[in-house]
């Protein structure tokens, strides 16, 4: 089974980038600098962010659709970060080195199944639940704070 991990568009996080630690306060947003490797992983990028880099704490809606798993949590942002990641049936070391809660969610956003796995078995629990037809997408989320990773799609053989 094809599929692929794609970081977050920068487009609603770019009005953030450069403002005061005021002005980012009044939009409950928080900038940190990076003190330790892993610790602040970016989802445009998806790469832990490295010492020195400045990462902005936000609040995003990773589950919009109209149903009773609709949500938001806690992220990181890479400030600066301009172009998301994609990784094609491959996962990245961001999600490899921790633990994971992973949602299979059909077409209507409705939940199928989830699981617990370490970041190193993800690509196992990807083709079980790829093998349901039924599964549209994955959601991932770091186990350990409950924030959203990132969606997994299926893509047809050969395509992007």
């Amino acid at each position: 089974m094809d599929y692929r991990i794609v970081g977050l568009s920068p487009q609603p996080f770019l009005p953030l980038y450069g403002l005061s630690d005021a002005a980012l306060g009044a939009r409950n947003a928080r900038r940190y600098c990076v003190d330790a490797v892993p610790g602040f992983p970016d989802r445009i990028e998806l790469r832990d962010a490295t010492i020195g880099e400045t990462v902005l704490l936000v609040n995003y809606q990773h589950q919009p659709h109209p149903t009773p798993y609709q949500s938001s949590h806690a992220i990181f942002v890479r400030e600066g970060a301009l172009e998301p990641r994609c990784f094609r049936n491959e996962v990245p070391d961001v999600l490899v080195r921790r633990p994971l809660s992973v949602r299979a969610f059909d077409r209507a956003h409705w939940m199928l199944d989830a699981e617990l796995c370490a970041g190193a078995d993800l690509e196992g629990l990807i083709t079980r639940f790829f093998a349901d037809e039924r599964t549209g997408y994955l959601q991932v989320h770091f186990a350990k704070r409950g924030c959203f990773a990132a969606r997994i799609e299926r893509t047809p053989s050969g395509n992007p």
